[in-house]
């Protein structure tokens, strides 16, 4: 069963305004045999525990595959073009497929008007949590593409909104990890190696998220997400980057 295009819901003022996937799909310039999998990228968990019987799942499943199509066009992009050695092309295909690219892309297309949250997510703008959704909501598009339109489509997707930013990234040395930067940094000005502790982990096993605090002399300098350890040391040391630098 699939809802009618415009379907009718409530915004966070109370106003009755429709959500209309085709302007999504114009704006992604990839139109959707079966459009049910583009509108299931777009709903969260959340929402499922307020609509028990919405018509679809969530899109963690979506995003599961769709976090491993992104990461091999990226690999299949750099492995063409660039003859760099291994461990360059690591770091530069790290700094396009992670949680705040991801995130950024989905703020460029003004995804989160068409995400399906439950009224206290729509409510809570927090930074961190939010762009989260975003970022997964990114990777599980980029599946849903995968599934209905194939490979070569979603390579495209991922072409025009994600590869296209590796000049700018090379440019500005973005490429370069956050917690060799913040090492380098610490070790430079207090001679001490910065220890990353987990804080938190929570959901389900393929789908954890894990936080992580980086610690300075055992001080808790910032903390990081991430649904691997790595990907939640890499945000820990980049928020402790960012406060440095403000």
């Amino acid at each position: 069963m699939r809802l009618p295009l415009g379907e009718i819901f409530t915004n966070q003022s109370g106003q009755k305004i429709m959500r209309e996937l085709d302007s999504l799909e114009r704006i992604i310039g990839i139109k959707f045999i079966n459009q049910d999998l583009l509108r299931q990228a777009l709903v969260h968990r959340s929402y499922l525990n307020e609509h028990p019987k919405f018509h679809l799942p969530h899109n963690e499943r979506l995003e599961f595959l769709g976090d491993a199509v992104l990461e091999l066009v990226v690999t299949d992009y750099l492995y063409h073009h660039f003859d760099n050695p291994e461990g360059e092309l690591t770091n530069w295909r790290a700094s396009l497929v992670n949680a705040t690219r991801c995130a950024e892309v989905a703020k460029e297309i003004q995804l989160e008007k068409y995400l399906y949250l439950s009224k206290g997510e729509a409510k809570d703008k927090s930074g961190k949590a939010r762009n989260f959704i975003l970022a997964n909501a990114i990777e599980a598009i980029i599946g849903a593409i995968y599934l209905d339109r194939g490979y070569e489509q979603a390579a495209k997707f991922v072409k025009n909104y994600i590869i296209s930013k590796l000049d700018y990234i090379l440019a500005n040395d973005l490429y370069i990890d956050p917690k060799t930067r913040f090492q380098e940094l610490i070790q430079e000005k207090k001679g001490v190696t910065p220890q990353y502790k987990v804080l938190k982990e929570e959901g389900p096993d393929h789908n954890k998220l894990f936080e992580i605090g980086v610690f300075v002399d055992g001080e808790l300098i910032a903390k990081g997400q991430g649904h691997s350890k790595q990907e939640a040391q890499v945000a820990a040391a980049q928020e402790a980057l960012n406060k440095m630098n403000s």
